[in-house]
């Protein structure tokens, strides 16, 4: 099952369970890598979930102003919270001028996915290092899962073989299951929005996920990421 019901925690899914030729199984591996939004989100029933999923470490690719506990956040123990090394691996420098121009203002497109690695290489590459580098059962996080997680997704599953209109049908789902969620992230649109929004939504950005999934190659070497690090990441998701 893809969907992770996991307490308090809108948004989680495994990236198993998807067909690839890349795989002996035919689909991408369960319990690898999850995808979700903001880890402060989780109640203490929802860490024990996640464990049990076998959750053992996250990349967190938030700003580091970003990160900690909100009003209405559950109140968590410590010890919970500490049981589980995360490495912060953000995908974006908020106070570079080139990216505060260019991607400002479609930040919650997957229009800005290219722009981000263009202008930002080093920080997409430390990330894919980050998760080529984690041991199994990572939980891959921004702060509505959607955008970020989604582009990191996106380069997760086209390298694995995905076809770009599946990669796309994942993006679609978070946007479907985040819209009017409660403040998952601040001065989010799409925290407001009903069914026709969402779906005009989806029309106009699968085909932008489809073209960055099938233009992989172009991706991943203007990030800067060598054939071995590719390799690495493509048996997170099909290799025994």
């Amino acid at each position: 099952m893809r969907d992770l019901v996991w307490d308090g925690y809108l948004n989680a899914r495994d990236l198993g369970g998807l067909p690839t030729p890349l795989s002996a199984t035919g689909a991408t591996r369960f319990g690898r890598v999850a995808r979700g939004p903001r880890r402060e989100l989780l109640t203490e029933t929802g860490w024990r979930d996640a464990h049990g999923w076998g959750l053992a470490a996250v990349v967190d690719l938030r700003c580091a102003h970003e990160v900690g506990v909100r009003d209405g956040d559950p109140v968590v123990a410590p010890e919970t919270l500490d049981a589980v090394p995360v490495v912060h691996a953000p995908t974006e420098d908020q106070d570079d001028p080139e990216f505060r121009e260019t991607c400002f203002p479609i930040l919650d497109s997957p229009e800005y996915w290219r722009h981000n690695w263009r202008i930002l290489p080093h920080l997409v590459l430390g990330t894919l290092t980050a998760i080529a580098d984690a041991p199994h059962g990572l939980l891959v996080h921004c702060s509505a899962g959607r955008d970020r997680t989604g582009m990191i997704s996106a380069l997760l599953l086209s390298n694995a073989g995905v076809a770009p209109a599946v990669v796309a049908a994942d993006y679609a789902e978070s946007v479907r299951v985040m819209a009017g969620a409660k403040s998952h992230a601040p001065h989010d649109r799409q925290a407001t929005w009903g069914t026709d929004e969402v779906d005009e939504w989806i029309a106009l950005t699968a085909p932008i996920v489809e073209d960055v999934a099938a233009d992989v190659d172009a991706a991943f070497a203007t990030i800067g990421a060598d054939a071995e690090l590719r390799v690495r990441l493509r048996g997170r998701l099909t290799e025994r």
